[in-house]
């Protein structure tokens, strides 16, 4: 009980350091990866595996059989120096040790243990490919809550801009320079930019429930990401400098990725099964030893009985030999279970070639959105660019008098929906990005 406490303080602890200092993308991916319940129930199934692997290379030892028998007669029995039957109640003991080694199957077991373990090989693949679909969720999860974060942000700063023009709006009304009205507009945008900021982040915190859930966190209380130490500059430059054609991430991923390898593992163990099917063409050959002994003690009997010593000594009896099984006819079974097998490997193969033939596609779809992602951000980063000098400018009017308060929310209207959509633009094209590099066999890590 007392290491049981430890270790959930320990928990604790871990816990509430990541939440007051934030969690990065490797540590929710990590986390993710230890306690996520599909993951921990495929970690089951490569144990499995390897339980199975370990029985069929246990078929190669001999066995060793005990018996003991205890029976007790009652009735007539013939006398055997007189022949004539007389009442008697006797007792029997018994007891016998077996073994038996298999010498040839037909390669059965050999072709069995190195199928298992090619199962177990696809198993471990599998294992990996759950934790990189955890990686892609999670990381995808991550940048919602990021793109979140920094639209939040900028719903902020307008706020705040929007009650310095306020101010100033005051300040002119009162100078006579513009309407009571002006005054009143602004207020009105004032009012809708801090709903603006309810609406994002609430938006926030639905991105964080998600990002918690999939972390399988049993609250979200204090739960906070923290953000990549990479300027948005370097980290966008580093992404453009790095998409990578699909032709050659297809050659690497197919060399590396775990479902590809789980499917080629698959075809090779149902090969070795085919080999396993067909030993029941072979004859096989086994060689058996035992011991027996036996006891008996005769009641209501004028003759005194042997001692038990006496017995054992006489009654032992020690048997060897091979016992060789030629397979004639059994109902074409045999025949049967190696079509079956035959056709098991070649649907195993077209699973093989779909996966090869998926992979593709996906690596095609995913540099076609990288590059569709890429041009939308450079498009939306002038985009930006020209409403912020709009912006400027409509500012720089208003001050002055010589625009209107709807001339001025509407620069700044296009400001902010320019900016959302740059940062929207911004963190689809590093997802996308990281798909292709998570395909070459990268780590996925933004730090």
């Amino acid at each position: 009980m007392k290491k049981y406490i430890i270790a959930v303080g320990c928990l604790l602890l871990t816990l509430s350091a990541q939440s007051q200092s934030g969690w990065t993308l490797r540590q929710c991916i990590d986390f993710a990866i230890e306690h996520n319940i599909e993951i921990m129930q495929q970690d089951l199934k490569v144990k499995g595996a390897d339980v199975d692997l370990n029985s069929s290379k246990n078929e190669q030892l001999p066995d060793l059989t005990g018996a003991v028998g205890q029976s007790f007669n009652f009735g007539r029995s013939p006398n055997a120096s007189t022949g004539v039957f007389e009442a008697k109640t006797a007792s029997l003991t018994s007891f016998s040790v077996s073994t038996s080694v298999p010498i040839f199957t037909g390669f059965r077991i050999q072709n069995q243990i190195k199928a298992n373990e090619l199962s177990l090989y696809a198993a471990m693949a599998g294992l990996n490919k759950a934790k990189e679909n955890m990686e892609l969720q999670i990381t995808a999860y991550f940048l919602d809550v990021l793109f979140k974060k920094e639209i939040l942000k900028v719903f902020k700063e307008q706020v705040s801009l929007t009650q310095t023009q306020v101010e100033r709006t005051a300040i002119l009304v009162e100078t006579g320079k513009v309407a009571q009205s002006q005054l009143y507009d602004i207020k009105a945008q004032l009012a809708k930019d801090e709903l603006n900021v309810t609406t994002s982040d609430n938006d926030l915190k639905l991105s964080l429930l998600n990002l918690s859930q999939a972390l399988n966190l049993q609250t979200m209380e204090d739960f906070d990401i923290e953000a990549p130490k990479l300027t948005e500059t370097v980290m966008v430059e580093d992404v453009l400098s790095g998409l990578v054609k699909p032709d050659v991430v297809y050659d690497q991923a197919v060399q590396t990725r775990p479902h590809v390898k789980e499917a080629e593992f698959n075809v090779e163990s149902t090969k070795k099964a085919l080999k396993v099917a067909q030993a029941g063409y072979w004859p096989t050959l086994t060689f058996g030893a035992s011991y027996e002994n036996s006891f008996s003690h005769v009641y209501d009997n004028d003759i005194p009985n042997s001692a038990i010593a006496h017995q054992l000594r006489d009654n032992y009896r020690i048997a060897l030999g091979l016992n060789l099984s030629v397979p004639i006819f059994n109902r074409f079974q045999t025949r049967n279970q190696v079509r079956q097998a035959r056709l098991n490997i070649e649907n195993q193969q077209l699973i093989l070639d779909n996966v090869k033939l998926a992979l593709f596609k996906e690596i095609q779809q995913a540099y076609q959105n990288a590059t569709a992602a890429q041009a939308k951000f450079i498009s939306t980063e002038k985009a930006y660019e020209a409403a912020a000098e709009s912006f400027k400018y409509a500012e720089e009017r208003y001050q002055i008098g010589k625009t209107s308060v709807f001339e001025y929310n509407e620069a700044q209207t296009k400001l902010i929906s320019s900016k959302s959509e740059q940062i929207q633009s911004k963190y689809d094209f590093v997802f996308r990005s990281k798909i292709l590099d998570f395909y070459q066999g990268k780590e996925i890590n933004m730090e």
